[in-house]
């Protein structure tokens, strides 16, 4: 069991915090900045800042659910896909699986042995990580 813990494990988290907060507030900013440019009172430009707030925290909040609902609809499918492959071409799944070990540097008849043994341990997890990069 591996138990270290990496901070780049949560760096796709603190991309969209760091991407998020920089939208809201040039986004704001920049609504504010054109309010009280058309000479709107004190409560007018505070109102409008509030309301972009808002809506920016919404719209940030909507887009990030979209996006991940549609990776994890796309991530569903693949595995669907790679679990009917296994089901009707075991062998060249194991001979695709025998291959990328190959090319990542793994001597033929280990990737082999490799492959087969993670195969028989949990097909559609071995597939999923090293065909398709998911954990």
């Amino acid at each position: 069991m591996h138990l270290e813990r990496h901070s780049i494990e949560s760096v796709g988290w603190l991309r969209a915090a760091v991407l998020g907060a920089n939208d809201g507030i040039v986004s704001t900013a920049s609504l504010v900045l054109g309010v009280a440019s058309a000479n709107t009172g004190p409560s007018g430009v505070l109102l409008a800042g509030v309301a972009g707030l808002v809506a920016g925290a919404m719209s940030m909040a909507t887009g990030e659910y979209v996006s991940v609902s549609s990776q994890a609809d796309t991530e569903n499918a693949a595995l669907a896909q790679e679990q009917k492959e296994l089901e009707t071409d075991y062998q060249g799944e194991v001979r695709e699986l025998t291959t990328l070990y190959i090319q990542r540097g793994v001597e033929p008849a280990l990737a082999h042995q490799v492959a087969e043994q993670l195969m028989v341990k949990d097909a559609l997890d071995a597939h999923a990580r090293e065909e398709l990069g998911l954990t």
